[in-house]
């Protein structure tokens, strides 16, 4: 796939402002953006004891320092995870909560005896965010474009709870009034920067909880590039998808998927939601409470693999699920350049090192590429699109870059029509760009009813 080259944009300056911020809140990673009139939009970059990146993981940590007292520091990004991994203290490990966000069933959970609501998790993680940027972010003063997947994630998802939810977040940090654009869109409009021409494109984004795609047709005029958005597409099959699928062929088996317990004088099933709530990163830590708890260990009690079960409480009482990400997260990447990995996995008593092909990881997966491949039929058809009218494809977001989701556009469209870069940072730069329009509303998503 074609690179992409800097952006330098020559914009005029907001009403009362010379700069724009994109924030794309990512459910794996977050990035955000700066941009100004006449310099190249460039990322945030965070910091922590040991290092500096401009990828902050969208992560949160609560460790708890003493027990006699509600006494818990919180950490967000990469000191998050370096505070889970090397504390000697009692921690809870929270990943994947984006996909959360438009869920009317999750109202709040409880962390040290301490209840917490989704908005809350949201403003913390962003206003640790925002110290971890050292002062880059310490005058919240210009238009703040903040992405948004086409779909959230979930059965029945609620697109203006997850809205309120976020305005609330942004709220508590001192942005009063963001605006929200698809993610795909922030991605397009980095994309179009480079066009020469007229082109329709189809813009792709693959991020940690959803895939989201957006047919624009854009015109260029002299310097600037206008947009008329087509339609726009989304489902929650992304990279935490291929990642449950991992856990489920590998990882759940040796811990009691597909076993038996007696119960009274029949012999049933160990329940499987156990099991796909431990292989989805959202859910794996709302299993870390009393009752689960307390039910798992019953039904260790009564199965004919004990030990299997006790491995899989093991797990979840010490807070694992990020060692098994590191893993599955590991081995994924490995696949999509090389046709076998060993996946090693070594958490207490749980031994795991196995061989994966990237033909298993394909059979997998194959389910979910399908409900992709439909998608963008889908939305081809909706709007009276042919494929020979698609100019190009831009191609963004990590799971963009596994074979078989490749194969999905190279097959419909040819390779010569993908394009890619940035792949983690073209959605934010995208955003703080529209940031920068007189009007941007045209690049805007539209309200919640």
């Amino acid at each position: 796939m074609a690179a992409l080259e800097e952006v330098v944009t020559d914009a005029g300056p907001m009403m009362g402002s010379v700069t724009s911020i994109g924030i794309d809140f990512g459910t794996t990673n977050t990035v955000v953006a700066i941009a100004s009139p006449g310099a190249a939009v460039r990322a945030v970059t965070f910091r922590d004891d040991r290092e500096q990146s401009d990828i902050y993981r969208s992560v949160l940590c609560f460790e708890q320092l003493s027990a006699a007292r509600f006494d818990v520091e919180v950490s967000a990004g990469i000191r998050a995870v370096r505070t889970y991994l090397e504390s000697a203290h009692e921690t809870r490990f929270i990943q994947s909560f984006k996909s959360h966000v438009a869920s009317a069933i999750f109202d709040e959970t409880r962390i040290f005896n301490r209840s917490y609501k989704l908005e809350d998790l949201l403003s913390e993680f962003f206003r640790l965010a925002i110290r971890d940027a050292g002062g880059q972010l310490a005058e919240l003063d210009g238009r703040v474009i903040s992405g948004r997947p086409v779909g959230f994630v979930g059965a029945a998802p609620d697109e203006a709870l997850a809205v309120r939810r976020y305005d609330e977040a942004y709220r508590r940090i001192g942005i009063h009034d963001p605006a929200y654009a698809y993610e795909p869109v922030g991605a397009a409009y980095y994309f179009a920067q480079r066009l020469k021409s007229d082109a329709l494109v189809l813009v792709s984004d693959f991020g940690g909880g959803t895939s989201d795609f957006s047919l624009i047709q854009f015109e260029r005029r002299g310097d600037r590039v206008a947009a008329i958005p087509i339609g726009h597409a989304g489902l929650g099959v992304a990279g935490d998808s291929f990642d449950f699928r991992i856990i489920d062929a590998v990882v759940a088996p040796l811990l009691g998927k597909g076993t038996e317990f007696r119960s009274l004088d029949k012999i049933l099933p160990i329940p499987q939601h156990y099991y796909a709530s431990f292989a989805r990163w959202h859910q794996l830590a709302m299993l870390k409470t009393p009752e689960h708890l307390r039910e798992l260990d019953r039904l260790r009690r009564a199965s004919f693999s004990p030990e299997k079960i006790a491995m899989f409480l093991d797990i979840i009482r010490n807070d694992w699920g990020f060692n098994i990400y590191r893993a599955v997260s590991d081995a994924k990447v490995r696949l999509s350049s090389a046709h076998r990995t060993t996946f090693g996995l070594r958490l207490g008593k749980l031994d795991i090192e196995t061989e994966i092909s990237r033909a298993d990881f394909e059979r997998w997966i194959a389910h979910d590429v399908a409900r992709i491949e439909q998608t963008v039929d889908r939305l081809l058809h909706a709007h009276g699109v042919a494929v020979e009218e698609i100019d190009s494809v831009f191609l963004t977001g990590g799971s963009s870059l596994i074979p078989a989701v490749q194969h999905v556009f190279v097959s419909r469209f040819g390779a010569d029509r993908l394009a890619g870069g940035e792949n983690f940072r073209s959605v934010a730069f995208g955003l703080a760009l529209i940031g920068l329009e007189d009007a941007p509303a045209p690049w805007l998503a539209p309200s919640p009813v």
